[in-house]
C-alpha cells in the first residue's frame, strides 16, 4: 500500500507531496492515518501493547526558495503534530527535513559521521 499526500486541487502534477510504502504486514496494524498540507502524512500502527501507538510522521521540509511564511507554516504544523501524539506513544520522524550535511561534525563526533565530501551547506530558516 502506498500512502501518498499531494495538492488538493484537481489532477494536480505530481511536484508535491510525500509518500509512505507499507507492508502488508505493516497493513494488519495500520489503524489510520492523517494527511497534513501536503507535506506531511502520519499513518497510525497499533501494538501488542494496546495502550501505545506508533506514530510515523513522514515530512517533506520546504527548501531555501520557499517563502519564510510557507517554512514557518510547514514547521509550526510539524511541532502541533509531534505535541499532539500521546506521551506514551512512539513518534518517529522521517523524511526529507533539510539535514545538513558535509564533512564539520565537530562535538558531533559520536553520532554523526563524515558522510559527505564537500563542505556543509546550512539551511537557510
Amino acid at each position: 500500500m502506498l500512502l501518498c499526500s499531494g495538492r488538493e486541487e484537481e489532477n494536480p502534477p505530481h511536484t508535491q507531496g510525500v509518500a509512505l510504502m507499507v507492508s502488508k504486514q505493516a497493513q494488519r496494524e495500520l489503524t489510520g492515518w492523517e494527511f497534513h498540507l501536503f507535506r506531511i502524512i502520519k499513518p497510525l500502527f497499533k501494538t501488542k501493547n494496546q495502550e501505545i501507538t506508533i506514530n510515523v510522521i513522514q515530512c517533506y521540509a520546504p527548501n531555501n526558495h520557499n517563502s519564510d511564511n510557507d517554512k514557518d507554516q510547514s514547521y509550526e504544523r510539524l511541532q502541533s503534530i509531534m505535541a499532539k501524539c500521546s506521551g506514551k506513544d512512539m513518534k518517529i520522524l522521517t523524511g526529507d527535513l533539510k539535514a545538513k550535511v558535509g564533512m564539520d561534525n565537530t562535538e558531533y563526533e559520536d553520532i554523526i559521521g563524515q558522510h559527505e565530501m564537500t563542505e556543509r551547506k546550512e539551511q537557510e530558516w
